[in-house]
């Protein structure tokens, strides 16, 4: 079974996803990592990110793999070639450079492959912008977790401070977060944007652990237990 959850960023996806696939025993896939990764390949390599071909050249090049403890479906490490960049990919600058990368059709093309093999191995709970649209389109369950734009600027610098990456301004990050979503939106390629069949969830308001309970409910009866 897939469970996609797509939204924009800050929304609370990687934090959900993670809670949902702990409570069914799924494993979970953090797309919006696998880009960054690429951002942070790219820039480190000195390629310009308008670069199409050589950011692509990198997506089909580098390795990223994941890395979790025994027992826990979620992973909790990321690396590149092998060499880890948890926190790297982290970072206010790849805060600002991945949906760049993440634009290119021919990055989405190269990584996509990579999500639907490692998605069909297993029952997965998969998180990113095209989830449901494009990499699972026939995912069992589709949910678009939105917010507003001053209660996920409010949760991502809560969460930059807690891990001490990031940026902690909150201007800064709002200003971040309202551009990337026009960056998502508004690419020819796999835009942001809600599956039809998507169950729409604003997150405002409402506290974490309900939306999850939520998602768990409509796994359990998608899958009849």
């Amino acid at each position: 079974m897939i469970i996609a959850i797509d939204g924009p960023s800050g929304a609370g996806k990687s934090t959900v996803a993670k809670a949902v696939a702990k409570h069914l025993g799924f494993s979970c896939l953090d797309t919006g990592a696998m880009y960054r990764c690429i951002a942070l390949a790219a820039l480190e390599a000195g390629v310009e990110l308008s670069d199409e071909q050589r950011c692509a050249s990198i997506a089909r090049e580098k390795a990223i793999s994941f890395g979790h403890v025994e027992g826990d479906p979620v992973p909790k490490r990321v690396f590149i070639d092998g060499v880890e960049v948890t926190d790297d990919i982290r970072t206010a600058r790849i805060d600002r450079s991945v949906s760049i990368v993440s634009a290119h059709p021919l990055v989405r093309e190269a990584l996509v492959e990579q999500q639907r093999r490692l998605g069909h191995q297993g029952d997965f709970v998969i998180e990113g912008r095209d989830i449901g649209t494009v990499v699972f389109p026939k995912a069992e369950v589709k949910v678009f977790l939105t917010a507003s734009n001053e209660e996920r600027a409010r949760r991502r610098v809560l969460q930059n401070e807690q891990r001490g990456v990031g940026s902690v301004d909150f201007d800064e990050v709002l200003a971040d977060i309202v551009r990337r979503d026009e960056l998502d939106s508004s690419r020819e390629t796999a835009p942001l944007i809600a599956a039809e069949d998507a169950v729409r969830m604003d997150s405002t308001g409402r506290t974490i652990e309900d939306v999850i309970d939520d998602i768990c409910t409509r796994a359990r009866a998608a899958r009849g237990f």
